[in-house]
């Protein structure tokens, strides 16, 4: 497989290391850029709704809750019977008044096409299963929005263990274009790094990556605005058709070594899942927990008959490798030599992390 890498010119003869771009069929250990970003403007947008759940079997939400049952006199008065009222449908036990969202993509839609509508009971009703969205327009969320769309059609229950929500597949259809916006009037596009990317020197890096690809021997058309945003100003030649420039930028390679994302330890608690990201340090430290201690020497001592170091002791040197620090790896290592629980792992990284020891974001799900 043949490589071929390319150095971006510096944006300052300040700026330390060049940004590599690597173009490569199927090369494992790039990055694209757009799995980093997401263009402004490409974000998703709801539409939402009140409606009926009609047909259902006696699981309504029964004819004392007045909002559901002024509503469905109101829809008996427009198409039956103009003098019918609420009070007269005191028996209906088949209704149901739910709220309507759905998401519009965040690549656009376009008039006609169709959309899932998720569906949740706002009143009594004890199971919409077997019901039907009775017909309703769907708005924006914001007061004085125009229609986007009409929902109906049947209600699939998703999670037999709640009855109560459930989604009218490709339930809604649009009546309108609703087009996303890449660029802003002075013609320029900015593209979000993701949560899990967004560092200063990250958004630095692709802002030369930017320059030295697109514009080798020009003026700098990419600025980092911050660690999360970086602004490109689209040549003038490009805008009126810019699909072609900002698909070469998107389709670009990274070397992973230029994301900074500093480092990391994602722990879930639920599933006692640790991911660590970096090289996680931890300060000396002597940890005990539930008869456990685990001790970080920094250099580990020198192995004698009267002090051994073996795999089945309680103490285990977390600086193996003699680099003077100890590392988060080390201890999970250790962990798994002294057979610690799931539970055990994170109540004690946990702990490292509240006195200050483990020096990285720790981030709890």
């Amino acid at each position: 497989m043949t490589k071929t890498r390319f150095t971006p010119r510096l944006a300052t003869p300040q700026i330390a290391a060049a940004v590599f771009l690597s173009v490569l069929a199927g090369g494992a250990w790039a990055v694209q850029v757009q799995d980093l970003v997401r263009i402004k403007g490409s974000e998703s947008n709801k539409i939402v709704g009140i409606g009926l759940i009609v047909g259902l079997q006696g699981t309504g939400d029964g004819g004392k809750f007045l909002p559901a049952m002024r509503p469905l006199a109101a829809v008996i008065q427009q198409l039956i019977d103009p003098n019918v009222v609420a009070g007269e449908l005191s028996d209906a036990k088949n209704v149901a008044l739910v709220a309507l969202t759905a998401t519009l993509p965040a690549e656009g839609v376009r008039e006609g096409d169709r959309i899932d509508v998720n569906v949740s009971a706002i009143g009594p009703s004890k199971s919409l299963a077997g019901g039907r969205l009775f017909l309703i327009p769907m708005t924006g969320p914001l007061p004085g929005s125009p229609i986007f769309a009409f929902a109906e059609g049947a209600v699939t229950i998703e999670d037999p263990r709640t009855l109560t929500v459930g989604v009218v597949k490709k339930g809604a259809q649009l009546t309108r274009d609703v087009m996303s916006q890449y660029m802003d009037s002075e013609g320029r596009i900015t593209l979000i790094l993701n949560p899990s990317s967004a560092s200063w020197p990250t958004a630095n890096n692709l802002a030369n990556l930017i320059n030295g690809v697109m514009v080798p021997d020009g003026e700098n058309i990419a600025h980092a605005a911050d660690q999360k945003n970086i602004v490109v100003e689209v040549p003038r030649y490009e805008r009126s058709a810019p699909a072609a420039f900002i698909s070469q930028i998107l389709r670009s390679y990274v070397d992973p070594a230029q994301i900074s994302t500093g480092a990391r330890v994602v722990v879930n608690e639920r599933t006692g899942t640790i991911v660590v990201t970096g090289d996680v340090q931890i300060s000396p430290v002597i940890i005990s927990h539930q008869g456990l201690t685990i001790t970080t020497i920094s250099p580990p001592p020198d192995p004698s008959p009267q002090t051994p170091l073996t795999d089945e002791a309680n103490f285990v040197s977390l600086d193996p490798e003699s680099r003077g620090g100890a590392q988060l790896g080390d201890l999970l290592t250790a962990f798994n030599q002294l057979k610690v629980e799931a539970p055990d792992r994170i109540a004690i990284i946990k702990e490292i992390h509240r006195s200050g020891k483990l020096h990285a974001q720790l981030i709890l799900e």
